[in-house]
């Protein structure tokens, strides 16, 4: 039976980037964009696409809630797997076949082995964060399989339903792109199956500061307490 399946786009003034993401993401699956409290016309612009669901917030909420918001509307939609995706361009749509026709598992990460435009110290910073990430994962004396993956922070992601409503089920402290680390953390921790693919990233702006960088720190923290 073919899998229903929706892509989840957290949006935060977007104007410029939406129609063409949405235009370039429709002919691989249903869509799903979450209107972070944009300032700009992002919403405006979602509405004109008539199939595309969009929720939108009052207030800014960040990643967080936004993906779960999404996950929420594809839970009580009866989706079979979420598809999250950056907003900006920095993710290729034509690679959502990678995820679709990934093997049947709870959580396919994509890993960027093609990056473009992408500086140094960003490098960097995501290969240090996937050796601690990988280190972490694995609770002291958990039978756990050691963790290898190749690329923990990447936000190109397909969640199954079952992942989906494990993450909604727990009160989650991820502020940021912590997120992403939390929510792998419960898909390992839980034993829930996980996959890779290969995945190429287009470098646009950064977000990266101060404080996802503590936020992020904080999230080791609680995962080598956990």
């Amino acid at each position: 039976m073919k899998k229903k399946i929706i892509v989840v786009i957290p949006a935060y003034n977007e104007e410029k980037n939406i129609a063409e993401l949405i235009r370039r993401t429709q002919p691989f699956a249903d869509i799903c964009v979450v209107n972070d409290a944009s300032k700009d016309d992002t919403e405006k612009i979602v509405r004109t696409f008539a199939p595309v669901a969009c929720i939108s917030h009052s207030r800014n909420t960040h990643i967080p809630q936004a993906i779960l918001d999404g996950m929420r509307h594809a839970v009580e939609h009866r989706y079979d797997y979420v598809i999250t995706m950056d907003a900006g361009l920095s993710h290729l749509p034509e690679e959502l076949p990678l995820f679709i026709g990934a093997p049947d598992c709870d959580l396919v990460l994509g890993y960027r082995v093609k990056r473009e435009n992408t500086p140094m110290y960003r490098k960097m910073i995501s290969r240090l964060g996937t050796m601690l990430i990988n280190f972490t994962l694995r609770p002291l004396g958990s039978k756990l399989p050691r963790a290898r993956f190749r690329d923990v922070t990447s936000g190109y992601r397909r969640y199954s339903i079952n992942a989906a409503k494990l993450l909604l089920s727990r009160a989650m402290e991820a502020k940021s792109f912590d997120f992403h680390t939390e929510a792998l953390m419960m898909v390992y921790r839980n034993g829930m199956s996980i996959e890779e693919v290969p995945i190429s990233y287009a470098f646009s702006n950064s977000s990266l500061n101060m404080k996802v960088v503590l936020q992020s720190v904080r999230m080791l923290l609680k995962m080598v307490r956990a």
